[in-house]
């Protein structure tokens, strides 16, 4: 018996490149990348309504006072804080040069009020389990208080690192001197802020 000779048959399907779709800049979703102080305090005046508001304030406050991204934030831990001395040892991601940064009242008195209320962990800030707090777990908070402030802008929790910068250079601190306090080890990371700051020259002409 002879065999049938086998017909090729073209494919129904036709094949397409697979485009994905790249992210909008971040210019096109927001007009800035940097908090101001009274927005700021509208975050913290927002978290203190959560749940373990006075940790989450208290999170937000030290993000904004010290530059200090969330990773940094989350991995703060007690024996870096010097309550005697008012100081605090911030340990510096991404190659970032280290360094030590004043506390103030308000700061101390917050910190010596949340240790209190701690349960004997090395973290600074920890989840109701009683594990570190993550860094994507705190985007989640400063992202739910911006939008019940309703600041007007879609914020995320780097905005505080970038605040604290902003107001350094518009309270007129040298490039250099912010450059040591936020760790940056490329200066030009921190010439943005300086840019940032048209208060700096407010006084430059005087009629």
């Amino acid at each position: 018996m002879a065999k049938a000779r086998l017909r090729l048959v073209a494919p129904a399907t036709v094949k397409r490149t697979v485009v994905t779709p790249l992210r909008p800049k971040n210019a096109a979703l927001r007009t800035r990348e940097h908090l101001t102080a009274d927005e700021v305090e509208r975050l913290i005046e927002v978290a203190k309504g959560n749940r373990h508001g006075h940790r989450d304030a208290l999170m937000i406050l030290l993000a904004y006072r010290h530059g200090l991204r969330a990773v940094e934030v989350c991995d703060l831990r007690f024996e870096q804080i010097d309550f005697k001395a008012g100081n605090i040892h911030v340990r510096r991601r991404k190659s970032g040069t280290p360094a030590t940064h004043p506390l103030t009242g308000r700061e101390l008195r917050a910190l010596r009020r949340h240790q209190r209320e701690s349960e004997g962990s090395p973290f600074v800030f920890v989840s109701e389990r009683g594990s570190p707090f993550t860094p994507a777990g705190f985007a989640r908070m400063v992202e739910r208080a911006a939008e019940q402030a309703k600041l007007g802008i879609k914020a995320h929790a780097h905005m505080l690192r970038h605040a604290c910068g902003y107001a350094l250079a518009k309270d007129g601190q040298d490039t250099r001197s912010i450059q040591g306090y936020l760790g940056h080890a490329n200066i030009q990371n921190t010439t943005r802020y300086t840019a940032l700051a048209p208060d700096r020259f407010k006084h430059f002409f005087r009629d």
